[in-house]
């Protein structure tokens, strides 16, 4: 039956289906989210859910950590366009406002926080010195992806060329394993 009540509501199952049917459509055309979701009058994270609850499988979950940074907002841009999950950029004025914000018991459970959910991602690609990088290969036991900016220590913002890092995506992302592509 195509009609079904829910309390005081009388649902159509056909219309339910256009409805998912066309939003899958337009997802898979390459329309972000928040577009569609503006476009049908719907929440974005309807559709983040409907493409949970259908997915068999994911591509690489990719994380970006970049600190001290000079064209975060440039960057940033670049990662929403990927369709990155998780990024934590940062300049040099908001890395030491992050570490003098709490006490040492709350930014250690911060960053034990952070190591956390990073460790969730396939791969991480790390914007910053060599050390830092060196740092976090140790920590995480997933394929990590340097783009050294300078020598440790670093204490000014730095410029991250877009184009280098965009390449660096796509590479990881064509591999289902989460290993890096030969070049």
């Amino acid at each position: 039956m195509d009609l079904l009540r829910i309390g005081g509501k009388i649902l159509s199952r056909r219309k339910i289906s256009k409805a998912i049917d066309l939003i899958l459509e337009m997802r898979s055309s390459g329309i972000a989210q928040q577009k569609v979701a503006d476009r049908l009058g719907i929440d974005r994270t309807f559709i983040s859910r409907l493409e949970a609850l259908g997915e068999v499988r994911k591509g690489n979950r990719i994380a970006v950590i970049g600190f001290p940074v000079k064209n975060k907002g440039e960057i940033m841009d670049l990662l929403h366009r990927e369709g990155i999950e998780f990024t934590l950029i940062m300049t040099e004025n908001e890395r030491w406002d992050f570490v003098k914000k709490d006490d040492g018991i709350g930014l250690l459970n911060k960053i034990l926080d952070l190591i956390a959910e990073a460790r969730s991602f396939d791969v991480v690609v790390v914007i910053g010195s060599n050390r830092r990088i060196r740092t976090i290969e140790a920590i995480l036991d997933q394929e990590v992806v340097g783009i050294e900016i300078g020598e440790s220590p670093i204490k000014e913002d730095k410029y991250v060329p877009t184009e280098e890092l965009l390449k660096i995506l796509q590479a990881v992302k064509k591999k289902p394993n989460g290993s890096m592509a030969k070049e």
